[in-house]
């Protein structure tokens, strides 16, 4: 049964729409005004909202603006006997999904809170479809070893709460993936998750970016913007690279984190903003505190749960699973059959010192299936692969399979020692 919210200081207006609305077989609730309304929105959730502009305490456009907020996917029909055209106008603009003149007809009113319904439920299906798709392009955490084990674990326990968290890890480890599981484990993975490469954009304009601004706010700002957190209300901010945060950046996002409020440059009005804030670095961000580069009460506000991504040199038992995973993608993406790889490629490539890590790994396995011919072999991972990345321990093995002994390698240094002497 749907349930309806009626918001009207008049009683009279209250009772008669109600006695309509539940001869309907709707579920009907009250509230007085405008404040009222807000505090039953918090506590329970309706299908249509009914709302007069005039009211005490807090009048209906201004209502409409939290309701917005609070429950953005809520369709609002507003009611007035003293509007004109004008307030209709601003009404819908300000997001209400009707306006209605007192006394209102009561076909039409009837038939708008159906449609008002059929939108509310197009919208969650789409919201359901979007979250299905979502999670079909989210990319599986590949691996077995100790280290991805315990991260799945940690984000299986903490993904469903609310709790900050601060992701730790070399560049190229996967930690964007970690911050999409999060979210996807999470009551939020219907709303949207927001991310911001704070390194990637200029100190100068990350407030504009992760705040909005006002029109005028600046030279080139000919328009209103909306900033980041509020595209993130009711979802997740995913903060990457947040030690490359200004510090002037870092005492806003402190406090919009302390308040759960914003302000966006050139503006005064604060707007409430609820995000799950999810950051990223491959910094020591304790070494940035003492360098004066990091304030330290924001990295604790942030580092509510820690989580650390373990570089790939430090999971070799996984490669050969994430190199086969790597090449099925690839030929898919290029549209070829999938090539087999042997298990001394894979081997090899157990060997590469993966500075860039899973980032390079899936790049050297893009080239090889360009360059390979049927099948991966160890030959095309020496060829393509370990001329330029192969591990220093494996170059020191390859040089002692060359001496029969120990005293023949010693021989050797010193033959060459004497030689460079003498050169």
């Amino acid at each position: 049964m749907a349930k309806i919210l009626i918001v009207d200081d008049e009683q009279s207006i209250r009772r008669t729409l109600r006695e309509i609305l539940e001869f309907e077989k709707y579920e009907v609730d009250e509230a007085n005004d405008g404040m009222e309304c807000l505090v039953k929105l918090k506590r329970d959730k309706y299908d249509v909202l009914i709302m007069d502009i005039k009211m005490t305490k807090m009048d209906g456009m201004e209502a409409l603006e939290r309701v917005r907020i609070l429950a953005p996917d809520t369709p609002v029909v507003m009611i007035s006997g003293h509007a004109n055209i004008d307030t209709a106008v601003d009404a819908v603009k300000k997001g209400a999904f009707d306006f209605i003149s007192k006394p209102p007809d009561l076909n039409r009113l009837l038939i708008t809170i159906r449609n008002a319904m059929d939108k509310s439920n197009l919208v969650t299906e789409t919201k359901l479809l979007k979250r299905k798709v979502s999670r079909s392009k989210v990319q599986e955490i590949i691996g077995e070893s100790e280290g991805v084990q315990q991260m799945k674990a940690t984000i299986d326990r903490v993904g469903p709460t609310d709790a900050r968290v601060l992701i730790l890890g070399p560049n190229g480890t996967g930690k964007e993936l970690v911050a999409r599981w999060l979210h996807e484990k999470s009551a939020r993975a219907d709303q949207p998750i927001v991310e911001v490469n704070c390194a990637a954009i200029p100190s100068e304009l990350i407030e504009s970016e992760l705040f909005g601004h006002e029109k005028g706010a600046f030279t080139s700002a000919n328009k209103q913007r909306i900033g980041k957190f509020e595209q993130a209300h009711g979802g997740t901010l995913f903060l990457d690279e947040i030690g490359d945060m200004s510090l002037s950046a870092q005492a806003k996002v402190l406090r919009a984190l302390q308040e759960n409020r914003i302000t966006r440059v050139g503006g005064d009005k604060e707007i409430n903003v609820d995000v799950r804030v999810v950051a990223a670095t491959n910094k020591d961000l304790r070494k940035e505190i003492e360098a004066g580069r990091f304030r330290e009460d924001l990295y604790h506000r942030l580092a509510v749960i820690i989580i650390k991504v373990p570089a790939l040199n430090d999971r070799r038992e996984d490669i050969p699973e994430l190199a086969k995973h790597f090449v099925a993608q690839v030929c898919k993406e290029y549209g070829t059959a999938k090539k087999p790889i042997a298990p001394k490629a894979l081997e090899r490539l157990a060997e590469v010192n993966w500075t860039g890590n899973i980032r390079e790994l899936r790049n050297a396995i893009e080239r090889l299936v360009i360059l390979s011919q049927e099948r991966i072999s160890a030959e095309d991972v020496e060829q393509y692969v370990m001329p330029t990345s192969a591990a220093p321990s494996q170059r020191l093995k390859d040089i002692f399979a060359r001496f029969e002994s120990r005293e023949a390698l010693m021989k050797f240094i010193d033959e060459q020692f004497e030689v460079y002497q003498n050169a």
